[in-house]
């Protein structure tokens, strides 16, 4: 049976890390699956894993199984090497890890979908309770959102949870920039930043090398890059359409609602259309996927995350659809609701998975770059 390494775990805090030291001691032996994705590149830069590399190379993994396909080693041989699942785990610690500030970051341990429901529910039952202690009438009343809830007010509330997200978020990616240890090679730099935003975008390394992501079976498929990007620029647009309404608002004085064909419509219920499709899109591709790949654990926080997304998006759409019937202040309350929970939790569950995954693509362009400018001078010497 292959044995641990103790000098690559004694110092590692859990046991998911310490696995994840042994597997890539593994791999680092092997070598097989350099040409996959990133992380095996990254992973030959070191000879030993600290904990914050081992963080750095389970967010730069995108989880697409081709390694575990690929593997001469997986299970069931005795070295059990199962990389997606091992750094899946790790991933998933490292958000709890990261969060800010420490006393919340049991928040989504295990029951991230509980909270994230009653969250949104008390947000929409606290401005149902508003528009119902202000003017109960206007509850039932189509026509103009401000008559339920008065635009400052919105403005403030929804202000106020975004700074705190947007707090929360900063402070846990400082943590984990310091932990990775970025700054050595000056990683926040215009070149590193532009190669790690095409390959986000791109999601590069989510192709099994070139042929698809594995899930249920050893037939690749590209079919989670595409809900990811769905996803991705659905939310993308819907922010843009906030972000639109609020110019027009303060900027113009344009008041909603807006026609149509108008710039935070249009974004609005394309973005809508794609939180809807993807999220229920990549639900079904977790569903089929074996279960030798996720990490059950995460189940309610990927659930939690996928379902604020989809709400959002269909919520947002019926919205649109209803504002002139008397159902508005049911479907208002419910989107305020939705949106609230969705960003007050967004620093506590899956959402950090991006930012942090692209942090680690961050790093890894700038470690490939100084990597490049050293191949000339070990060839001359």
């Amino acid at each position: 049976m292959f044995e641990q390494d103790p000098r690559f775990s004694d110092n590692l805090s859990t046991d998911h890390l310490k696995e994840a030291a042994r597997l890539m001691t593994v791999c680092n032996s092997c070598r097989y699956c350099e040409g996959l994705c990133a992380v095996f590149p990254a992973m030959e830069l070191r000879r030993s894993f600290e904990e914050g590399d081992l963080n750095y190379l389970a967010n730069l993994c995108h989880s697409c199984g081709a390694c575990y396909q690929d593997c001469q080693f997986s299970p069931p041989h005795e070295f059990n090497v199962n990389v997606p699942q091992t750094l899946a785990k790790v991933r998933a610690d490292s958000y709890q890890s990261y969060a800010w500030p420490k006393a919340f970051q049991p928040l989504f341990n295990r029951n991230g979908l509980a909270i994230t429901v009653i969250a949104a529910l008390s947000v929409a039952a606290f401005i149902l309770g508003f528009a119902l202690w202000h003017d109960p009438e206007v509850l039932f009343k189509g026509g103009s959102f401000y008559r339920l809830m008065p635009h400052n007010v919105m403005a403030g509330l929804f202000g106020a949870v975004f700074l705190y997200m947007i707090i929360a978020m900063t402070m846990g990616v400082r943590a984990y920039w310091k932990d990775i240890g970025a700054a050595s090679v000056s990683a926040g730099q215009i070149p590193s930043l532009w190669q790690a935003m095409k390959d986000a975008g791109q999601l590069r390394y989510l192709d099994g090398g070139g042929v698809g992501c594995y899930n249920e079976d050893e037939k690749p498929s590209d079919n989670r890059r595409f809900y990811h990007h769905l996803t991705f620029y659905g939310f993308m647009l819907c922010f843009a359409a906030t972000t639109t309404g609020t110019i027009y608002h303060y900027a113009f004085g344009w008041e909603a609602p807006y026609e149509l064909f108008s710039l935070p419509k249009l974004f609005g219920i394309l973005g809508g259309i794609g939180l809807v499709i993807g999220p229920v899109g990549l639900a079904h591709a977790k569903a089929k996927r074996h279960d030798d790949l996720k990490d059950a654990a995460a189940k309610g926080m990927e659930a939690a995350f996928l379902l604020m997304l989809f709400t959002t998006g269909l919520s947002g759409l019926l919205l649109m659809a209803l504002r002139e019937t008397p159902l508005m202040g049911l479907t208002l309350s419910l989107h305020l609701g939705v949106v609230f929970a969705l960003f007050l939790t967004m620093p506590y569950g899956k959402f950090v998975h991006g930012i942090y995954r692209f942090g680690a693509l961050v790093l890894y362009a700038a470690e490939r770059k100084v990597h490049r400018a050293a191949q000339p001078a070990r060839k001359t010497a």
